[in-house]
């Protein structure tokens, strides 16, 4: 046990040492090619251009500072500045995100960023704040489907006894048991090992990050379920954050929105873009039998309806349902 605190002192120590008083470290779990990648490369650039060179950005892609809950903790702890996280581990810290990723709750990706830029959004970052992290803005991680190994999953029956890798989100984890899947929490670095080795039958996700992991060439068949919705929020450590000086901060929040532009865009191009490069390697598409899929998961809003009744109405109200 003192031989593992020693090796995770050393470990933390010298990850704290990569960051110095003019560098800031924003980190994220994407591979090149993915808009999560792109706008990391262009908040880096904004952010140091902004500051006039006063502050330069270590781009940490691919989880090499860690998987999303250990770049959240790295971040409250100021080993990193900013990292691009996601949904879910967020979720663990600030249950009400999670609720974005209601079953069918957003018809489409410009309803969803209406409502992450508005009071809902201001919410969430109240929230984060109170737990040590500050929301500079939300970018996307696009509307997800359903990938297997070897079959679709057109309807709520084809997915029951399904082993489903999910994200380390309650939220994604009730919606595939309440159509009895199995589905089992796992960061998003292990994914393909653990698809290749037949853990699991599949997983979801939305297209630009099945297609930028390659995960197609492993579980070829599409299925457009669009199940869930899910952000990619921006945040910075607290402590980082509250030391900057307001013309620094402005530059911070300048950089994820233009940023953001980008990465939202490249993500709602995406799944027109995507589909023949993917049927093109080999992937296969079927449409899912939506209204099927809404009826199994209505026990999900009832779930949360209790928790959160306030917010599950005024999100349903905001989505147009």
């Amino acid at each position: 046990m003192k031989t593992q605190l020693l090796a995770i002192l050393a470990t933390t120590t010298a990850l704290a040492g990569m960051a110095h008083a003019d560098e800031v470290i924003f980190a994220h779990g994407a591979n090149p090619g993915n808009p999560r990648y792109v706008a990391a490369e262009k908040w880096a650039e904004l952010f140091t251009d902004c500051t006039g060179g006063a502050d330069t950005v270590n781009h940490a892609p691919s989880a090499t500072m860690g998987d999303d809950a250990e770049m959240l903790t790295s971040a409250t702890a100021g080993i990193i500045q900013v990292t691009a996280n996601s949904q879910g581990a967020m979720s663990q810290i600030v249950p009400e995100i999670g609720l974005l990723g209601l079953p069918f709750l957003f018809e489409d990706l410009p309803t969803a960023w209406k409502v992450l830029d508005g009071d809902v959004g201001a919410m969430i970052d109240e929230r984060a704040q109170n737990a040590g992290l500050k929301v500079l803005g939300f970018w996307d991680n696009g509307i997800r489907n359903v990938t297997h190994t070897d079959k679709f999953v057109a309807t709520p029956a084809d997915v029951e006894g399904m082993q489903i890798r999910t994200p380390p989100d309650q939220m994604t984890i009730d919606i595939f048991e309440s159509v009895g899947a199995s589905p089992a929490p796992l960061a998003w670095s292990e994914l393909p090992s653990a698809l290749q080795s037949g853990v699991f039958d599949g997983q979801e996700n939305p297209l630009v990050n099945i297609y930028s992991a390659k995960l197609h060439e492993i579980t070829p068949y599409v299925t457009l379920t669009g199940h869930q919705y899910q952000a990619t929020p921006v945040v910075a450590g607290l402590a980082w954050w509250s030391g900057l000086d307001e013309a620094k901060q402005t530059c911070a929040l300048e950089a994820t929105a233009e940023a953001g532009k980008i990465q939202r865009d490249l993500v709602a191009a995406s799944d027109a873009d995507l589909r023949p490069k993917m049927e093109a390697e080999g992937a296969k598409f079927a449409e899912a039998d939506k209204a099927a899929y809404r009826e199994a998961t209505k026990p999900v809003y009832d779930k949360y309806a209790e928790t959160f009744p306030e917010l599950v109405a005024a999100l349903r109200e905001a989505a147009g349902l």
